[in-house]
């Protein structure tokens, strides 16, 4: 009898072991995504439930509550650096992301809490911003809850939120121009200067093109070869107007190009200098 018992408890045992070492696919995977935008990067992270065929908005997620905008854990925002959403600046730091969907408009939360898995768990006074938003109809069903980080320019992204035949965006700015503009000033003092990369963001954003010239020259100096600064300073000059001296960059830079053998380049001469006839 004792035998049998020991028998019987190391089968226990051994089945035991087995159910736990059993691994099968998540019902609702999780992701992690980071975008950079601007001088820094957000990141989500989040679980993404399926369709599985029911019916998503107003039913598996109820109108008028509180979601935590996902599956499984609370879904969380993280931004290495200040950002402003809704009219609200935001410090650098990790944030939950919840949402209140309904039909005709949701509202998006962003939260000091980081743990918030049920509507009941939510604390208002926690809010940092709420931002209302008109969902949007998509042309085709999306299975799996999806969202990423979109439109994403020097100084501004837009988080998207995309489930079934839904998107809602959620537009995030940053102040980039003051922090490079400050970058530039405190460079610019000292030596090994970098005068490409400021021309170059001059020009692109609408600053000083003359001061921008300055510093293109003053790069081809350093790099009498770099076809890529002659390149950039014809750009700046056709803006300017003043197409004569922008051809004769752009043919410098043809010519240094074709020295590299960097046909990239000469195509973009080619096209530089149609548009300035």
């Amino acid at each position: 009898m004792k035998k049998l018992f020991l028998s019987a408890l190391c089968m226990a045992a051994l089945t035991a072991t087995d159910a736990q070492q059993l691994k099968t696919p998540a019902p609702s995977t999780t992701q992690t995504i980071k975008q950079d935008v601007g001088l820094g990067n957000i990141e989500i992270n989040y679980s993404r439930p399926n369709m599985k065929g029911r019916k998503i908005f107003g039913d598996l997620v109820p109108f008028d509550n509180v979601w935590r905008t996902g599956a499984n854990n609370a879904t969380t925002i993280s931004f290495t650096d200040e950002v402003m959403i809704g009219g609200t600046k935001i410090a650098p730091g990790k944030y939950g992301l919840l949402s209140i969907p309904s039909a005709a408009e949701w509202t998006l939360i962003i939260t000091k809490q980081l743990d918030v898995t049920s509507p009941a768990a939510y604390k208002p006074e926690s809010d940092v911003v709420r931002v209302k938003a008109a969902p949007q109809t998509l042309p085709f069903s999306i299975e799996t809850f999806t969202m990423m980080i979109g439109d994403v320019k020097d100084n501004s992204a837009s988080l998207q939120i995309m489930w079934d035949k839904t998107v809602v965006e959620l537009p995030i700015s940053l102040d980039v121009d003051s922090k490079v503009m400050k970058q530039i000033e405190t460079i610019m003092s000292k030596d090994g200067r970098p005068y490409y990369n400021a021309a170059v963001y001059y020009a692109d954003n609408g600053k000083d093109m003359n001061q921008a010239i300055v510093w293109f020259d003053k790069a081809i100096e350093q790099n009498p070869k770099a076809y890529w600064i002659q390149y950039q300073k014809a750009k700046a000059l056709g803006k300017m107007g003043k197409k004569s001296e922008a051809m004769a960059a752009s043919m410098k830079s043809m010519e240094l190009a074709k020295e590299a053998k960097n046909s990239d380049y000469v195509s973009l001469n080619e096209k530089l200098q149609k548009d300035l006839k």
